[in-house]
């Protein structure tokens, strides 16, 4: 007679393998992050206006990518263009690199003549920025804000706003797409404003509405991000004790301008630009943007009578 012994064990063997739970599923954390990108004219214009709620979305999980359009070679007291465009670059990636943002793209088109450099050349540039990182969130420069007194940052807004609008058209930038890098529509766009808060009725186009961020626990990050921006921020402060000058009006607490006033006159304006914007949307401290999402879901009663596309 035959010993079925063997073959049984092998059977309870090969079923009790069958019988394990089923591998548990990969983490959430090795998901690809969500991507936001940001444009900016040079390395404090974005810090100002969105800092914080950036920082707040790194925190949150957000990759970070900024797209920097102007060299940075303007704002110094005494140094070089050169030495000048090498200080800023570095402070700025520092402070990038502080509040947790993944890269910082430098295109070293000339500070101060942005407004000559081809519209074209940039929104290619911008296309190609768009199509690989892919992202989800973008932030630009809102070129809709009245009196602007820096034309770079208008230029670089009117700019990205082009290359937000027709990155998902198949009929631009044709030879990206022979490179794989195929259209893409980002679904959100966040208008930011630079050095103050939106006027009444002001920025962002028609389908815009305005939008106020609560950025209360980030705010000490993006004003010790700011106040890394060293060598623009003595330059700043020197512009403000000669106007104080000019206008024969005491700059006496502005004596003597050494580092630890410079920092913390920097941080102070930070505070006050939150505070001021906070007030506005019920917040003690926020920032606030002209904002465009994707569109409203369609109501009910209009669905009533809809037809399915054939």
């Amino acid at each position: 007679m035959t010993d079925l012994r063997p073959t049984l064990l092998h059977g309870a063997a090969l079923l009790g393998l069958m019988m394990l739970p089923s591998p548990a599923p990969l983490r959430a954390e090795t998901a690809v992050p969500a991507k936001v990108l940001v444009v900016t004219a040079d390395s404090a214009g974005y810090l100002i206006g969105a800092g914080g709620t950036l920082a707040q979305m790194a925190l949150d999980g957000y990759e970070i990518h900024i797209a920097h359009f102007g060299n940075d070679e303007k704002e110094s007291a005494g140094l070089s263009p050169a030495e000048t465009r090498r200080a800023n670059i570095q402070e700025g990636k520092a402070a990038a690199e502080y509040l947790g943002f993944a890269d910082a793209v430098y295109m070293e088109h000339k500070s101060g003549e942005i407004g000559y450099v081809s519209s074209t050349e940039m929104r290619n540039q911008l296309f190609a920025l768009i199509r690989h990182l892919r992202p989800k969130k973008i932030f630009i420069p809102d070129p809709y804000v009245h009196f602007q007194p820096d034309w770079d940052i208008y230029f670089v807004g009117r700019m990205a706003e082009e290359a937000w609008g027709y990155s998902g058209a198949s009929t631009f930038a044709v030879e990206l797409a022979r490179m794989d890098l195929t259209p893409h529509s980002v679904p959100e766009v966040y208008y930011y404003p630079v050095d103050r808060p939106y006027r009444r009725a002001e920025g962002g186009e028609q389908s815009a509405r305005l939008l106020g961020v609560y950025i209360g626990s980030v705010l000490d990050a993006k004003a010790t991000a700011l106040a890394m921006l060293r060598t623009r921020n003595r330059f700043r402060a020197q512009v403000l004790r000669a106007r104080l000058n000019a206008a024969v009006r005491s700059s006496e607490l502005l004596e003597p301008l050494d580092e630890k006033l410079v920092q913390a006159l920097a941080r102070a304006w930070v505070h006050q630009l939150a505070a001021t914007m906070g007030e506005k949307h019920g917040f003690q401290h926020g920032e606030e943007f002209n904002y465009v999402g994707p569109g409203e879901a369609v109501p009910p009663h209009a669905l009533e009578r809809a037809v399915p596309k054939l």
